[in-house]
């Protein structure tokens, strides 16, 4: 069955034991997505969108204005069109992250709100409730267990190296990934539709080598997908980021976000970088309007070629100061009862 919205020049062809419409669940390959009123319109007055077109109803503040409770920094969203539905799609956001991640083109970004809605997705239209599992890395981002437990997917665990007798992190090192036994759990379970991989590692802080990945997504026994969650690469040195590969491999997904080196988790922007067939298939399947005005406005301003080198400056001058490459640190604490507030346990 073709994927709805996607032209047939698109399909992926690489690598070749991955087919995409075996992996993505029959009732969400079916689905024929909600269509809003901006779908196809972008400005004017959409009578089909049932929008207050007196505006919206916050009252300006003014000096005078001693009683309002707006607070003094929101005040610049008043002039957005928080009357109007936003934009299902916003293009110039993704285009600006195609650029700063050097992907062939917007069609392979999907914005979400905040990575949890990236996760929850991908378990939705991939992993079949009761019947399929993802595998997991502990000691890892507990998300994935809980989006798991919530869509009622099984867990299939398949812990970092934990020994430092081959260093720290890399290939072999502490936190690495035990890339054997990992192929032995799929080997054993061919219900595994997801891989979950945190890179830098939270909470350990290590970073998955390329080398790694390349080799998951080539393992012929493995026809689901590989999803490395990025939330950090930003801390992680230049060229460290999978985000690179996915023009090559269509069964990645890399997950990133604003809410740790740009300093925006309050406005809720996940991002999941991949093959346009994913990435359309995410589009067909989430909310109409997932990405709210305000939320968009804010991203656009920190994705913006001045805020980027700000950016980068900034997190460089971090580096420096503490003395080292990659400032992403954890404090871990391996405990079977209560952790501290701050502190992991797996």
């Amino acid at each position: 069955m073709p994927i709805l919205g996607l032209p047939p020049s698109l399909y992926p062809t690489k690598p070749a034991h991955f087919d995409i419409e075996k992996v993505i669940r029959p009732n969400i390959l079916s689905l024929h997505p909600y269509r809003c009123a901006r779908d196809d319109y972008s400005e004017g007055i959409l009578l089909d969108a049932n929008e207050n077109a007196l505006g919206h109803s916050i009252p300006s503040p003014s000096k005078q204005d001693t009683g309002s409770t707006l607070e003094p920094e929101l005040e610049h969203t008043l002039d957005l069109d928080l009357h109007r539905y936003p934009s299902p799609t916003h293009d110039p956001i993704k285009s600006r992250i195609a650029e700063l991640r050097n992907l062939p083109g917007p069609e392979y970004a999907f914005l979400g709100v905040g990575s949890d809605e990236v996760i929850d997705l991908l378990m939705r239209i991939c992993v079949a409730p009761g019947k399929e599992k993802i595998l997991t890395t502990p000691p890892t981002y507990g998300m994935y267990a809980v989006c798991a437990q919530v869509n009622d997917v099984g867990v299939v665990k398949c812990p970092l190296e934990l020994t430092g007798a081959f260093g720290e992190g890399g290939e072999k090192g502490r936190f690495s990934v035990r890339l054997e036994e990992m192929k032995k759990a799929i080997g054993a379970d061919p219900s595994i539709k997801l891989i979950f991989l945190c890179s830098p590692g939270n909470p350990t802080g290590t970073l998955i080598p390329l080398r790694t990945v390349r080799e998951l997504l080539e393992y012929e026994n493995f026809k689901g997908v590989v999803v490395v969650d990025e939330a950090y690469i930003d801390f992680a040195e230049e060229g460290a980021s999978a985000a690179s590969l996915v023009h090559e491999y269509a069964n990645l997904c890399v997950m990133q976000t604003l809410s740790k080196s740009f300093g925006l988790a309050a406005i809720r922007l996940g991002i999941a970088i991949a093959h346009p067939a994913l990435i359309q298939i995410l589009m067909n399947t989430k909310a109409p309007y997932n990405i709210s005005t305000p939320t968009a406005s804010l991203a656009l301003s920190a994705l913006s070629p001045p805020a980027v080198v700000s950016m980068r400056e900034k997190l460089l001058g971090l580096g420096s100061a503490i003395g080292v490459e990659s400032p992403t640190t954890f404090v871990l604490s391996r405990s079977t009862r209560h952790s501290p507030k701050n502190m992991v346990s797996w």
